[in-house]
């Protein structure tokens, strides 16, 4: 696992290279969490490459990044495994091909000289990478299907281009770090910044299943090679069940494969205790890892624990106190480059440093909430169909009813979403303010920038979904990519630890594609097909618990251990030209008396105060456990 960064300037003036020099090195010095063992550079008079490295991989001196191919006429830096490459180095030296390594990263050269463009397309894991011809003078990248590795760029004009794995790598590039008034209207819906928007106007992501190309004096060009699609096809249960179990085990294999130790994060949950479950198949002593927290109710710590010696593993396990969660905060918001106001994204840093002290490697079960339909939500099209066949004009009566019952009474929220069509009701499993709250706190509010913005690509293109299946379809282009697989990566990264998802594999998706929502969402529970698959496999009271999440006793914290933390973070804050801070400050006051439950709002609010105060006020960078100003 690693990171790399990578500096375009085309102009052919070796006076600038020394400048070019300490550019790229400096970038790299930036990012040195992602690969703490090894560093590299490769240096043209047209780019310049940087590389950091972790050792997942005992790899000789010729495996080193940035590496070359075909007699150094193609360079390349990559992040992320390749989970096909040896059926494709097969396929490659049946051609002709040579290679002086073992590397995956030598095989996508070999991939890119036989297919050009349609490389990305080929390959079968996580990445992000960039590749140069140095003979046709041409760049070539790409991100994987899902995003489960990032990759930022920032042109300064047609001739100077700036990539990197983390945002933070190119902020000191910029002449000045203006925050973008769609992304920070975006985040305080979404509670993450949605792609390719950051919270810097002049840097973005590569998005998701995404290739580009540059050629010299020519601006990037950017082509969708992939894209998740929802294809149900009618089958029979058992049948459904076997493909599930199948590719499931065939993905978990792959993800295991390491020259170090391999463990996994195990929650109380169903989602880590398949993986886990399946991951002893090929390794019986698997170590697990699990945090929880010292409030009764809010720590997975004991079921986590149950399950591990339901399937014979180790559990180790830490709790965190909250003045543990907010001395770390700070650090946590800098290492994720923009705000992300998930709570669980936090205990999962302690996770990843947990798991650190044992292993390089961890297995995690992102994904499968997505690709299976886990979310409680999803039941919500279900519970609302008695709202189909209304006429139109009893829609709107009942919706103007639900708009005038007063907050807190029951019944108004059912109203108000099943008169309410799905496309303006559901963001993903977060939807923190409204627009017309975000219109009452927001300084720089912008009628033309309401959420609807951000996913009405995804709508037209779900239009013959059924409603499940475009939820699924949904979160699979924004929650999963925009939230759990950037925390995923941020936190582990952080701690120098490499985080694989089996769930969140091409093939693993080509099966859950084909489920009908009939076979997802079955005999009131959620995930039905899922348990079906892993019946046997996974004990069967860890099998039917229902969803826990990853709680996080924030609603109780803000009334009590970190309400003057909160309410001085507000009133300290230099964000007035964004945020109305006395209206943040009477909904901290309305939440600590009880009146309603405003955590995820005030800790949204306060997630993007933070990270202001770390990226804007006052930039610093946290390295171990160390903050350079």
């Amino acid at each position: 696992m690693c990171g790399f960064t990578c500096y375009l300037h085309e102009e052919q003036n070796e006076s600038k290279n020394e400048e070019r020099q300490a550019i790229i090195k400096d970038m790299n010095s930036r990012i040195e969490h992602r690969g703490p063992d090894q560093e590299g550079y490769h240096m043209e008079n047209e780019i310049s490459m940087g590389f950091r490295r972790l050792s997942i991989i005992d790899l000789s001196e010729k495996g080193g990044q940035p590496l070359s191919f075909d007699n150094a006429r193609y360079w390349i830096t990559f992040n992320g495994e390749i989970y096909n490459y040896k059926e494709l180095k097969q396929e490659l030296i049946k051609d002709g091909y040579t290679f002086a390594t073992e590397t995956d990263t030598e095989v996508i050269l070999g991939v890119y000289k036989k297919y050009g463009t349609d490389t990305a397309n080929k390959l079968r894991g996580m990445f992000a990478f960039i590749i140069w011809d140095t003979k046709e003078k041409k760049l070539y990248g790409a991100r994987d299907h899902f995003g489960i590795k990032p990759l930022y760029y920032m042109s300064k004009d047609v001739h100077n281009i700036f990539f990197a794995s983390e945002k933070k790598a190119l902020v000191p590039l910029l002449a000045k770090n203006d925050i973008s008034d769609k992304a920070l209207c975006h985040y305080m819906t979404f509670q993450y910044v949605p792609e390719p928007l950051t919270m810097s106007e002049e840097i973005h992501r590569v998005e998701v299943g995404t290739y580009f190309t540059k050629e010299m004096g020519k601006p990037l060009e950017f082509h969708k090679y992939w894209g998740t699609t929802f294809e149900p096809v009618a089958q029979e249960e058992d049948v459904a069940a076997k493909k599930i179990r199948d590719v499931l085990f065939e993905s978990v294999e792959k993800h295991m494969f390491a020259d170090v130790t391999v463990g996994s994060f195990l929650s109380g949950g169903i989602d880590s205790s398949i993986i886990v479950a399946i991951a002893r198949e090929f390794n019986k002593n698997i170590e697990t890892f699990s945090v929880g927290f010292e409030r009764e109710g809010y720590s997975e710590v004991d079921l986590a624990k149950d399950t591990a010696d339901k399937l014979g593993v180790k559990n180790f396990s830490k709790i965190i106190t909250a003045k543990e969660f907010v001395e770390v905060f700070p650090k946590f918001v800098w290492f994720m480059d923009d705000p992300l106001a998930d709570p669980a994204a936090v205990p999962q840093f302690f996770c990843a440093e947990l798991a650190r002290t044992r292993c390089k490697v961890a297995l995690s079960g992102e994904g499968a909430d997505e690709f299976f339909a886990g979310y409680t939500i999803y039941n919500e099209p279900n519970s609302l169909k008695m709202f189909q066949n209304l006429p139109g004009g009893m829609l709107g009566a009942l919706h103007a009813l639900s708009k005038i019952i007063p907050k807190g009474v029951r019944g108004k929220s059912f109203l108000e979403r099943g008169t309410t069509p799905l496309e303006q009701r559901y963001v993903g499993n977060a939807n923190i303010f409204t627009e017309a709250q975000k219109k009452e706190f927001m300084k720089r509010y912008s009628e033309g920038m309401p959420f609807v913005e951000a996913t009405r690509e995804y709508y037209e293109m779900a239009k013959n979904y059924d409603p499940i299946d475009t939820m699924q379809f949904v979160d699979t282009r924004t929650w999963l990519v925009g939230d759990l697989l950037l925390n995923a990566d941020r936190t582990t990264m952080a701690a120098s630890l490499e985080l694989r998802t089996p769930f969140v594999d091409k093939e693993v998706f080509n099966v859950a594609k084909t489920i009908p929502s009939s076979l997802k969402i079955a005999n009131g529970t959620t995930k039905y097909i899922l348990r079906k698959a892993v019946e046997g496999i996974v004990p069967d009271e860890v099998l039917h618990r229902k969803k826990l999440g990853f709680p996080v006793p924030i609603r109780f914290w803000l009334r009590e251990e970190l309400y003057d933390w909160a309410k001085g973070i507000i009133c300290e804050s230099q964000t007035e030209e964004y945020i109305d801070k006395k209206y943040v400050l009477n909904l901290l006051e309305e939440h600590k008396r009880g009146s309603f439950d405003y955590s995820r709002q005030i800790w949204t609010v306060l997630t993007f105060m933070v990270w202001y105060d770390v990226y804007i006020t006052k930039p610093r960078t946290f390295v171990g456990s160390y903050t350079r100003g």
